[in-house]
């Protein structure tokens, strides 16, 4: 470490450094790191920022959002597309708690955030006064890093550590509290970015040892497969997946959160592992004689029963966090560190092998899969228009190359199953967590994190409604995104655990909705609605054509259950069909 960042920020200062306030001093600290747009609302804590933040409308994009959740919701949109941290700013108290769940969100998904809040004066703290929370004791347990700052001179140091930890090794969201009087202060500036911090060993460098046995284990195996999770995108290593698979010649499935790092047409992509996932993926797993875990955690809606998980196969885990090696399913081989890094060195070692017998055997699942659940999912004969069939029509007409984003529920696993993906970071979901409400604003978030790419939201009638306010978000900012609602009137998700596990008692999953024609409209979007099925193909050209932000309701049937689906604590062998 050199020896300026072992010095105090006001032992580096020189005469020459401008003063300035401790909120123009935030906002600096964002141009320094690269910063475009930031998500929040504004308050009375943070009033200080917001009033210098009015001189820097030419160079700092603010989104003004309808409520704190759904900044955070945007910003992380926002970061999955771009690939750099979303920023979001908040004042105290409530405002500070709306945060919360879209903080949780964020450290279970690894997505890069800086929150900055406002809070009362230090000399206030701990008086109960107006507005006041401990807001980082609220959130030790939801975010990656937090603080709290209460002199104007600590602003500078305080935003690069944030920012260095919220991007660096597993992602996740910071949160820096600054107190009134710490944004109302004058102190000289000078902003430092940091490339380190003592005792924090983001990325370790791979093992050797490990390495050489990792590729042994692949160069013996003879049902291998690869499972691909988010990790990879993270980690900017889709290039370094592909070599690997183009020479190994082993088959891969991706996690939900890390559909997209490998196209879908690619030859040896066997799809999506979990309780929704591809009937392949889980079926196989009992046959595999290795698993390669690459940037994946082994949540519990992938691993089913983990007591069943890969019984008879050996486990290769490649994994920038060491705490998840081991957590669910144990290691026989664990490669710590970037998967950028560890990737080659394994690609180097082994042997160039052919498995297509072995993936043949998948496609043969999948013919079973097409003609027990997804004929009938996308292209029914009869009965009212279905989720997947939609989703399916929206990725024909969009040629599988747009921004997937969804809410959460049976809508978030049709998307999934039936929208293909062409490029890289074209899934934006909320998988750890489960939020609902997450959709909509993280939508917004998406198209200004890819200008360049259409977005396109799924959402049910119950998630749209958690954050419907948001669309006032769109309206304000002239945001074009489209969106798909697909409406059965229901809770779908736990409407469908009712009727398979709890006898059809349907208890207070039925939806009485609203006018969402007339609330789009009174939102400034465009909108249509379908019933009828020879009606949507015209009625999703339209939205596609469309310049600005449009709704795009389809009325579908109502008790359609999402198969195939493995049971909550069975094996991932056990998965149905009906």
């Amino acid at each position: 470490m050199n020896t300026s960042q072992t010095l105090r920020p006001e032992e580096r200062r020189t005469a020459s450094d401008p003063s300035m306030t401790g909120s123009k001093a935030l906002i600096e600290s964002f141009l320094q790191e690269g910063v475009e747009t930031v998500f929040g609302y504004p308050g009375g804590a943070i009033i200080p920022v917001y009033d210098a933040l009015y001189d820097y409308r030419d160079r700092l994009r603010h989104i003004l959002v309808r409520h704190e959740q759904g900044a955070v919701h945007a910003a992380q949109g926002y970061a999955r597309v771009s690939g750099r941290v979303g920023v979001c700013l908040v004042t105290s108290g409530p405002g500070a708690t709306n945060t919360v769940t879209g903080l949780a969100d964020a450290l279970m998904d690894s997505t890069p955030l800086v929150l900055v809040t406002g809070q009362v004066g230090s000399a206030l703290l701990g008086t109960d006064a107006f507005q006041e929370t401990n807001f980082v004791g609220i959130t030790q347990a939801v975010t990656k890093w937090n603080c709290q700052v209460k002199r104007t001179e600590d602003i500078p140091a305080a935003i690069a550590k944030a920012f260095y930890i919220a991007r660096s090794g597993r992602p996740g969201p910071v949160v820096v509290d600054i107190t009134k009087d710490a944004q109302c202060g004058t102190a000289p500036f000078r902003y430092e970015k940091i490339t380190s911090i003592r005792s924090y060993l983001p990325a370790p460098a791979p093992d050797a040892e490990r390495i050489a046995e990792a590729a042994r284990l692949i160069d013996q195996a003879r049902r291998p497969l690869v499972m691909v999770g988010q990790g990879v995108i993270l980690g900017n290593a889709e290039a370094e997946l592909r070599a690997l698979l183009d020479k190994s010649g082993m088959p891969a499935a991706s996690t939900l959160l890390g559909l997209s790092a490998l196209p879908t047409d690619h030859p040896q992509n066997v799809g999506m592992l979990g309780m929704h996932g591809n009937y392949g993926p889980n079926i196989k797993n009992q046959e595999c004689d290795l698993l390669v875990a690459v940037g994946m955690r082994f949540d519990d809606r992938v691993t089913g029963n983990p007591a069943h998980f890969g019984a008879n196969a050996k486990v290769i885990h490649l994994e920038i966090d060491p705490a998840e090696i081991g957590k669910i399913i144990p290691a026989d081989v664990a490669v710590v560190g970037d998967v950028k890094r560890s990737l080659p060195l394994i690609t180097e070692r082994i042997r160039k092998r052919d498995h297509s017998q072995w993936i043949a055997g998948f496609r043969a699942c999948n013919q079973i899969e097409y003609e027990a659940v997804i004929r009938k999912a996308v292209h029914p004969a009869e009965g009212r228009i279905r989720m997947g069939e939609t989703v399916a029509a929206v990725a024909r007409a969009y040629r599988n190359d747009a921004v997937l984003v969804t809410d959460v529920g049976q809508q978030q696993m049709n998307a999934a199953r039936y929208f293909g993906f062409r490029r890289t970071r074209s899934v934006v979901t909320s998988g750890g967590l489960g939020t609902m409400g997450f959709g909509l604003p993280a939508a917004i978030g998406a198209k200004l994190g890819a200008p360049d790419r259409e977005v396109v939201l799924f959402a049910g009638d119950g998630g749209l409604q958690m954050t419907i306010q948001e669309l006032g978000t769109i309206f304000q900012s002239k945001i074009p995104v489209k969106i798909v609602l697909l409406n059965n009137s229901f809770l779908g998700m736990v409407r469908q655990w009712q009727e398979l596990f709890y006898d059809r008692r349907y208890s207070f999953t039925e939806m009485v909705n609203p006018d969402f024609g007339l609330i789009a409209r009174g939102n400034g979007l465009s909108y249509r609605c379908v019933e009828r099925r020879e009606e949507l193909d015209e009625a999703i050209a339209a939205m596609k054509a469309s310049e600005g932000a449009f709704l795009l309701e389809v009325r579908v049937e109502g008790e359609e259950n999402i198969f195939p689906m493995v049971p909550a604590g069975a094996p991932v062998s056990e998965i149905r069909f009906e």
